[in-house]
């Protein structure tokens, strides 16, 4: 069976119908938006992503898509307050091509990182989260340096257990505890520097999607050339994906790598 965005459109629209929601279809754009009648709040979705992933997955592809728009809808309705959540409040690493402000343009609370991500901050709402943004700071009373400091505090107390994998004498530690923070823990510095320490080669750090952080401890020119192909491998299957470059951690700062080629690094 082929599946194209009309079809994609009509599934989509009979999983998630609700007679307090609107469709729009942009077919000059590819994309379906689900909107709060009521609130005018909604999410727009990219069809050809989620064809794609269908092709592979089947139905997972579609359950997934149907469960995070229905998680994001009642977040977007419910009334979010920050005081008395300080626990619930996290970091994510996002690509530098995630959007600076929300649909109804509301910036949101964001750092630069790297050259290739940054970091926002969101309210831990139970299976979603809902990024922070200035009209709920506003709201709140609060400044953004209490937000981000709690963030970076509450970072630090999620779990850092690695799995590791030792290919060609180079060593990959993955963490992945589908948490929607793995990539986050790149922000706990403590964790990162004890990891150093351990590494015997050049510590290499990849954040392909945020739900999962690689260290690499690499002790020859093989071990560049894996870490991009998995780095690679993990970005075009993640939910959120963040950058298919790695980054080397010198000094207390990440710089990316670029991988031309076998063997060839800058």
């Amino acid at each position: 069976m082929k599946m194209d965005s009309i079809k994609m459109k009509k599934e989509l629209e009979k999983r998630l119908t609700n007679s307090n929601r609107s469709f729009s279809f942009d077919k000059k754009k590819d994309e379906l938006r689900i909107e709060h009648k009521q609130t005018g709040k909604g999410i727009t979705i990219s069809l050809p992503g989620i064809i794609a992933k269908w092709e592979l997955q089947r139905e997972k592809a579609i359950d997934e898509v149907v469960y995070y728009v229905e998680e994001g809808l009642q977040a977007m309705e419910g009334d979010i307050q920050l005081s008395g959540q300080e626990k619930n409040i996290f970091p994510v690493i996002r690509s530098t091509s995630f959007p600076s402000e929300s649909e109804e343009g509301v910036s949101f609370l964001f750092d630069e990182h790297t050259a290739e991500t940054r970091i926002y901050y969101a309210l831990d709402l139970g299976t979603t989260y809902r990024l922070i943004d200035t009209k709920l700071i506003e709201k709140e009373g609060w400044v953004p340096e209490r937000i981000k400091e709690t963030a970076l505090f509450n970072v630090r107390s999620l779990s850092t257990e690695m799995k590791s994998d030792e290919v060609a004498g180079n060593t990959y530690y993955f963490l992945n505890k589908n948490d929607g923070y793995d990539a986050s823990r790149i922000l706990n510095e403590p964790f990162i520097k004890k990891m150093k320490q351990k590494i015997e080669g050049s510590m290499a750090v990849a954040v392909p999607h945020q739900d999962v952080l690689i260290i690499a401890d690499i002790r020859n020119e093989t071990g560049y050339d894996i870490l991009a192909e998995l780095t690679m491998s993990f970005f075009a299957s993640g939910r959120v994906p963040i950058t298919a470059l790695s980054f080397l951690y010198e000094n207390g700062e990440f710089e990316p790598i670029f991988i031309l080629g076998k063997n060839q690094k800058k």
